[in-house]
């Protein structure tokens, strides 16, 4: 299930760049023999040929020269879409696991308001971002105001407690080497929120990759994930309770163990398209969350027609 957001959500959205290593996501082509072969333009009797006449070309295919899975009757260059809405496959040439262009070593949390283009460099943290621990509390390498844009970012190791979204915010092409207490995190505090996460990936999360505490919804596209726990947790003892929305699409991911984990009782969703991952993995596991900071406890899995939303063809096995 797809929600809608207002216009106004994310006025922020582009396409990611994609880097010098690993393959982009293809589509698979259409089964052999679904669609007759193309005719070529009849040629009129030599009769009634003018010999001045403009000639006539064969007809092209509605998809023709765009990139791989770009809807027909659109180009490249077409944005023409609601902003609110990701646009479908937003980003056919993501390239996974891009080569870094330098390092730069980082004490303190850099703020970030408006778009901040990391041009493709590594972060490192030191000192009070330097722990490389699992200890909760850890302060962010990033710090995101609502709107803000992060794009072209490598996160390497130590890093902290990831990037802290404050309110609606895009990820674009950010990739975290080893994700030290989480990758990053959703603190906003309306359900209008969105945190849109797209042609990224994370490795080496021992626990959480992307952790959800406020409302509001995540999106996740074109997303990578290596050696989790689990790519999404909708808290399940923070002290103020929501219901709390994921939408996973176009997502690879192998050698962990949870794709989505959320909140039966306080009526969290996630839905699931065009995902791949080891045959182990679970898909979407369901929990009986509290207010209390006491630990959640997991009461089933799914698919199920009100919060694990998938059907067997949403999932491939790898």
């Amino acid at each position: 299930m797809l929600h809608t957001f207002a216009a106004s959500t994310l006025c922020l959205l582009a396409g990611c760049g994609g880097g010098a290593d690993g393959l982009p996501f293809s589509s698979s082509p259409p089964p052999f023999g679904s669609a007759a072969p193309m005719q070529p333009a009849a040629t009129p009797p030599p009769s009634s040929v003018n010999p001045s006449a403009t000639p006539v070309q064969p007809a092209e295919a509605p998809n023709a020269g765009l990139p791989l899975n770009m809807p027909p009757g659109t180009s490249p260059g077409d944005d023409d879409s609601d902003p609110a809405l990701p646009p479908v496959n937003p980003n056919p040439g993501c390239v996974a696991w891009p080569a870094a262009t330098g390092s730069e070593q980082v004490s303190d949390t850099i703020d970030v308001s408006g778009t901040f283009d990391g041009g493709m460099k590594r972060f490192v943290g030191t000192g009070a971002l330097g722990s490389g621990s699992q200890t909760e509390g850890q302060p962010a390498f990033f710090a995101l105001e609502d709107g803000a844009v992060l794009k072209n970012v490598i996160l390497g190791a130590p890093a902290a407690d990831g990037i802290h979204c404050e309110g609606s915010c895009v990820l674009e092409n950010v990739w975290w080497e080893d994700v030290g207490e989480d990758a990053a995190t959703f603190d906003g505090d309306r359900d209008t929120d969105v945190m849109d996460i797209r042609c990224s990936g994370a490795r080496r999360a021992a626990d959480k990759i992307l952790q959800h505490n406020g409302p509001g919804t995540m999106l996740i596209t074109d997303f990578f994930a290596e050696d989790f726990g689990k790519v999404y947790r909708s808290c399940g003892n923070c002290r103020e309770q929501f219901d709390r929305h994921v939408e996973l699409h176009n997502v690879t991911a192998t050698d962990g163990n949870t794709l989505a984990g959320i909140n039966e009782n306080f009526g969290d969703t996630a839905s699931f398209e065009n995902v791949s991952a080891d045959r182990d993995i679970t898909v979407c596991e369901l929990y009986r969350a509290n207010d209390t900071g006491a630990e959640p406890v997991s009461i089933g899995e799914g698919p199920d027609a009100e919060h694990c939303l998938y059907q067997s063809d949403d999932i491939s096995a790898l």
